[in-house]
């Protein structure tokens, strides 16, 4: 039996929803799996900025989940999402280890079990919720489950993306953010978040430009990038109908009308020059299906 399974990119937050949004993006992990005679191969793998394999640790997972061994097998893997930008690739190539070592084991493991097991390794379900299930997923961990929703979009909505050169770690990006918040941000945040699900399901999507603004994470972490507020302001003068940082950075992502992708494209890629930040702003789409497998001759 050869497949592949091929698992969209994420970006979590969408400002205002902090560890609990994200959103599917056209970029992927790419993992082929095809017998081998002998032993178990990995060839090749995104370098998680220096982390482990999460890929061959999401199939042991799996493995153990449904107690077999993986059989004899050879595993191919390409990517083309950049690592350490805020765009889920850890969470990404986790579940792609786990979608390949449960197909190998005859799909025991149901997507919830895999969403769930996912979240146990990554500490919250915004990034693994988003790749595996697609679209804009809301996710929550509560004391005796796991609960994720994908969000209807009331509209067509594509995603400009300015990915610097730099990386972003996120033990660096969560260090300093602290761990109680005024009442009044926690206020501001919550009526956002609802805000924002609000104008992603009913399609008025002006009122993202409010509902993205953040008070919980996003004011610490632009200590880190100072880019991100003037961007946030280009993006959105120049016809985005809101943005926000990335995950934990640092990316910025855009919510746009299709028709003005390719603008608000230029005014980052102009606004990061202006600024002396080395990247590219890419236009990319809404990834409604999630993680896929496909078996292949």
């Amino acid at each position: 039996m050869r497949f592949s399974v091929k698992v969209p990119a994420s970006s979590a937050n969408l400002g205002s929803g902090f560890d609990t949004l994200a959103v599917a993006l056209s970029l992927y992990t790419t993992v082929i799996v095809e017998p081998a005679d002998d032993g178990y191969v990995f060839d090749g793998g995104p370098d998680l900025a220096g982390g482990e394999n999460l890929i061959e640790q999401g199939m042991q997972l799996a493995a153990e989940a449904v107690g077999l061994a993986l059989p004899h097998c050879r595993v191919s893997v390409s990517s083309d999402i950049p690592v350490a930008r805020g765009l889920g690739s850890s969470a990404t190539a986790l579940i792609a280890g786990l979608l390949a070592g449960n197909h190998l084991l005859g799909d025991q493991l149901s997507r919830q079990q895999i969403f769930e097991l996912a979240t146990g390794i990554e500490g919250h379900g915004d990034n693994v919720s988003a790749s595996l299930f697609g679209g804009v997923t809301l996710s929550l961990i509560c004391p005796d489950r796991v609960i994720c929703r994908q969000i209807p979009l009331g509209g067509a909505l594509q995603v400009v993306l300015f990915v610097p050169d730099a990386f972003g770690l996120t033990a660096d990006a969560r260090a300093v953010v602290p761990l109680t918040v005024p009442r009044q941000d926690a206020v501001a945040n919550l009526g956002r978040c609802a805000l924002l699900l609000m104008a992603l399901v009913q399609g008025d999507f002006p009122l993202l430009c409010e509902a993205m603004q953040d008070t919980l994470h996003q004011p610490y972490r632009c200590a880190l990038f100072p880019h991100v507020g003037p961007m946030i302001e280009s993006a959105v003068e120049h016809g985005a109908f809101g943005a926000c940082l990335s995950g934990a950075g640092p990316s910025i992502l855009a919510f746009v009308d299709p028709e003005r992708a390719a603008r608000v494209a230029e005014a980052l890629n102009d606004e990061a020059r202006s600024r002396a930040v080395a990247g590219a702003a890419i236009v990319l789409d809404i990834v409604m299906e999630g993680a896929t497998i496909t078996h292949t001759v």
